[in-house]
């Protein structure tokens, strides 16, 4: 049986060499066909809107088998966080992947209110399947600052700490292939 991977990118331009596109296809490329990596296209990548991209991972995360990975890239890590903490799906996943995904609200400079996570979002956080972060150390694009207020609020979340400074990577990303393998 296929395992079906659901990976929600980045905001931003999603062309040929933008965006999360190069991490989509190094993981199509290293997983192979024993895995099914879905990216759909979010709405407006380039002015994302938390109730579009809610009212898609709906319809994506529907069409799912119980079992699947799910991976978010930058925003869309942040979106899949808040999402699972907030909605019943009935559903279970083998786990939530996060890279490099901010955290909002942390500071004046990161508000974007409505990808905020709710108050309650720790007593929320049961909902949650095993969750993984990664992060690069030294990201200038989503600071290690974001990481360290997830690990605050998900204590039992699985820490992946990347070394150097990427945030796009578009060469791919091998521990990420391995979490996902490990399933």
């Amino acid at each position: 049986m296929v395992q079906q991977v659901l990976f929600i990118h980045s905001a931003g331009p999603q062309g040929e060499q933008e965006g999360s596109w190069g991490l989509v296809q190094y993981l199509r490329n290293e997983l192979g066909a024993a895995y099914e990596v879905h990216a759909p296209a979010m709405p407006n990548p380039e002015d994302p809107k938390y109730e579009n991209w809610k009212k898609r991972l709906k319809e994506e995360i529907a069409s799912l088998d119980d079992g699947a990975v799910l991976v978010g890239h930058s925003i869309g890590g942040s979106a899949l966080l808040k999402f699972l903490s907030e909605e019943e799906l009935g559903k279970s996943f083998a786990k939530l992947i996060s890279v490099a995904a901010p955290f909002w609200g942390i500071d004046e400079e990161w508000k974007l209110e409505e990808f905020t996570l709710a108050e309650d979002f720790v007593s929320r956080n049961s909902l949650l399947p095993d969750v993984v972060l990664f992060h690069s150390i030294g990201d200038e694009t989503v600071p290690f600052k974001h990481l360290e207020k997830y690990m605050e609020n998900l204590p039992s979340a699985t820490i992946k700490k990347i070394s150097g400074n990427d945030h796009i990577f578009q060469e791919g990303l091998q521990e990420l292939v391995d979490e996902i393998r490990r399933g």
